[in-house]
């Protein structure tokens, strides 16, 4: 196996995969595209997506996987400036010769669907070894065990939470039942030291105002970035997800601010306007400047 990167304050970004490809600091959005139609995957990587996902699993039908599989062995094997994730089949169904057939690519990192038990992060991680992993968190039996999942291996480069398959499990998709779910992900990826997962699919694709206003309720919950199905969607996630006027100055402001006072000797911490910063407030402006770090 492959070295594994220790996940915390020095741990790889995500999609540092063995071709080189390393993603942009900030991933707003995962553009989802067909793995079975390759004339799709160059101008995914042209419509402004931080990283693209290809599809071998829901959008790919039985009889084309094969066909699918080679395309995009071929497609990454050329190398991209954009990270390339590749979405597999899950484990048992397909999974395993997907991640075969991945190893030696130019992958940034693959994305486990359907995914319950750290057994199969760890077998992932010995079929396709260095590669980042994350797992899809789309059933009730993967919510009940997202923490086991964000600690099954050192190569867990975060987790992504998939509404739609849960909630055809659960028989209905109710806005409360999903969000206390997805609540489940958030917490087991802050609790694992892992990024903020992405939002799931929008599935109104032409209804872009609704896009937008449910991204800013998911920023506003703790989510970051979101999974899409079509390039009209690209740019309203990448805006709602952009860091907001003089957030990012204010955030280095602060920290500046605290570490000048810890320089001189000074206990109690102050911000530019005279009010006491406490440890949260410093650890909340140093989480602002991690994730814009490289923002455009």
């Amino acid at each position: 196996m492959g070295a594994a990167t220790p996940r915390g304050a020095g741990a790889a970004p995500a999609g540092a995969g063995p071709g080189g490809t390393r993603p942009a600091a900030v991933v707003r959005t995962w553009l989802y595209v067909p793995g079975d139609r390759p004339e799709r995957f160059g101008k995914a990587l042209a419509c402004g997506a931080d990283a693209v996902v290809v599809d071998l699993e829901d959008a790919v039908a039985p009889v084309r996987k094969a066909a699918a599989r080679d395309a995009v062995v071929d497609f990454l094997d050329r190398g991209h400036r954009r990270p390339v994730y590749v979405r597999v089949n899950p484990p048992g169904r397909g999974g395993e010769e997907d991640l075969a057939a991945l190893r030696g690519t130019r992958v940034s990192g693959v994305r486990i669907p359907k995914c319950e038990r750290p057994e199969q992060v760890a077998e992932a991680a010995r079929l396709l070894p260095g590669v980042p992993l994350v797992p899809l968190v789309e059933t009730a039996l993967g919510v009940e065990r997202a923490h086991a999942l964000a600690t099954g291996h050192a190569m867990v480069s975060g987790l992504a939470f998939g509404e739609a398959d849960l909630a055809a499990e659960l028989g209905t998709g109710h806005r409360d039942v999903l969000d206390a779910a997805a609540h489940r992900v958030l917490l087991a990826a802050a609790a694992a030291r892992l990024p903020r997962p992405p939002l799931s699919v929008f599935p109104a694709v032409r209804d872009l105002d609704g896009l937008a206003e449910d991204c800013v309720r998911g920023r506003e919950r703790g989510f970051f970035g979101r999974s899409v199905v079509h390039p009209a969607q690209v740019d309203v996630v990448n805006s709602v997800f952009a860091p907001r006027a003089g957030e990012v100055d204010a955030a280095r402001r602060l920290v500046e601010g605290v570490e000048r006072a810890g320089a001189d000797g000074t206990g109690a911490w102050l911000d530019e306007d005279g009010n006491l910063v406490d440890a949260a407030a410093l650890r909340q402006a140093r989480a602002v400047l991690d994730t814009f770090s490289g923002a455009s």
